[in-house]
């Protein structure tokens, strides 16, 4: 190498390399592109791009990722100036499936709609993919896995997927909701915004309180629709809050006359089936769907409480049905669901963004000792873990724990409108309720018989207008005519 290309070697070193890391100033940056995540329809107009950001602010030496975001332009003729901003929940989920549907969102009717990826989920780069981890999920819902295996299975999954990221160059402590919410700050930064406002659903309310905390200055206003609060212990209170979520549907059909006539006493004779069932567990045998073969389950409390898991919005007037079903030993529901076990396993997507954001600010915070006590508490649920990842996975994956701060309560007087559905146990009405007192602009509306998510309830859009709405006027509470069409589920009746 002469001495001139040998400078030239050198300077471009000091530029950048090949793996994104970098050694002169960063400056965040938002590179169109024509090639999509998704096909959008001709008649939407839009820009789509990668916001390149840096992978961990605290560390000086960062190499850069990217994450995608479509702005969508608004269908009106004259569009208000403060568009929306939109990230989903998980932590894991990917935002970017919404941009096939914006004809169905009401929020373009007035303003432009930001969808954002969150980085290290399905379209970033990196993604943050665990195979292992859907692998595992796999072979433990087998007929024949040894229940005793079981941590060991998903701490195996968990070192695998470590160690293949960590070859790619991950830095697993850039992967948290104060980086994605700096995202966001810088987002709204370099595509100059002057204003805007926030929808945010489940696990995403999150990053909406610490851009109310840190970067309060730009947000006109936000929508939490299934909050969760950074000052809750989310694993502490997840079996109680499905208990409690079950109890409350179930004394609502005790209410209603039809219901309570058709099935009688329900709540008790379906707590009281589970507890049976923890015990002496209930024996199924299905249809292998590929070979054909016999393939026998046997179900506890914790495994049967699907019937109310599983369900969405549109089933609740069904799950009272499909108890009684249950404790009648039709099992017919039952073996459909259980055919899916035998499906392949899928690719992990968002896993690793799940896991660097779980063991960093949620699992560091949880008492041992409740989830211990949890665990064993409800008899009808017993063995039924409220702990989304165990403490030894956590070991594995070997993230910082996130400061105190995190799982303290925000403040703000920016408007806020907290949405719920009534028998969300993920999310549930309690939590919401108790963060007004901390949001001194915020109104709350609950969705009788609603589960988790209402804006995302294609069969009944009364709480995305909501949502529009209060955009519209932040300094009011809904009363839309749609809210006084909801009542109490139709249960349906054999």
């Amino acid at each position: 190498m002469t001495r001139k290309h040998l400078l030239i070697f050198i300077s471009l070193l000091f530029c950048s390399d090949a793996f994104g890391q970098r050694t002169t100033e960063f400056r965040p940056q938002f590179k169109e592109s024509t090639k999509t995540t998704h096909k959008i329809k001709k008649d939407q107009a839009y820009t789509f791009g990668y916001m390149e950001v840096l992978e961990n602010r605290q560390d000086p030496n960062s190499r850069t990722i990217e994450f995608p975001v479509y702005i969508f332009k608004s269908r009106s003729k004259n569009p208000k100036k403060d568009p929306i901003i939109y990230t989903v929940g998980g932590p894991g989920s990917s935002t970017m499936s919404s941009a096939q549907y914006m004809n169905y969102y009401k929020y373009l009717d007035d303003r432009d709609f930001i969808l954002v990826e969150q980085r290290g989920n399905y379209y970033a780069k990196p993604h943050l993919e665990c195979p292992e981890w859907s692998e595992a999920i796999y072979k433990s819902n087998q007929p024949n896995f040894d229940p005793d295996k079981y941590d060991q299975l998903f701490e195996q999954a968990a070192r695998f997927c470590k160690e293949r990221l960590s070859q790619k160059g991950i830095d697993f402590n850039g992967y948290n909701t104060n980086e994605i919410a700096a995202d966001i700050n810088d987002l709204v930064d370099v595509l100059g915004i002057e204003e805007y406002n926030l929808l945010t659903i489940s696990y995403s309310t999150k990053i909406a309180q610490v851009l109310l905390r840190d970067y309060p200055e730009k947000i006109r206003s936000v929508v939490m629709d299934s909050p969760l609060p950074l000052e809750v212990n989310y694993d502490e209170e997840s079996v109680q809050n499905l208990v409690e979520s079950v109890s409350t549907l179930l004394s609502d059909c005790a209410k209603d006359e039809k219901c309570a006539t058709a099935y009688p006493d329900l709540k008790n004779r379906f707590f009281q089936y589970l507890t049976e069932k923890t015990i002496t567990p209930l024996k199924v045998v299905v249809e292998h769907p590929q070979n054909g073969e016999l393939e026998t389950f046997y179900l506890r409390g914790k495994d049967l409480i699907t019937v109310f898991t599983s369900a969405y919005t549109g089933d609740v007037p069904d799950i009272p049905f499909e108890i009684n079903k249950l404790l009648n030993n039709d099992l017919s529901s039952v073996k459909e669901k259980l055919t899916y076990l035998f499906q392949e396993p899928g690719n992990g997507a968002g896993i690793g963004m799940r896991l660097s954001v779980w063991c960093a600010e949620e699992q560091p915070f949880n008492s041992l000792a409740i989830i211990k006590r949890e665990t064993t508490n409800y008899p009808e649920l017993k063995g039924l873990t409220p702990a989304v990842f165990t403490d030894d996975v956590c070991k594995i994956w070997n993230v910082k724990k996130m400061a105190k701060v995190e799982n303290q309560a925000v403040r703000s007087a920016t408007p806020v409108l907290f949405i719920n559905g009534e028998y969300d146990n993920e999310t549930p009405v309690k939590w919401a309720k108790s963060m007004t007192d901390n949001f001194e602009n915020s109104h709350h509306i609950i969705f009788k018989g609603w589960k988790h998510t209402p804006t995302t309830n294609w069969g009944n859009t009364c709480a995305m207008k909501t949502a529009n709405h209060f955009f519209n006027n932040p300094n009011e509470k809904p009363n839309l005519e749609c809210l006084t069409q909801i009542g109490r589920p139709q249960f349906k009746i054999e």
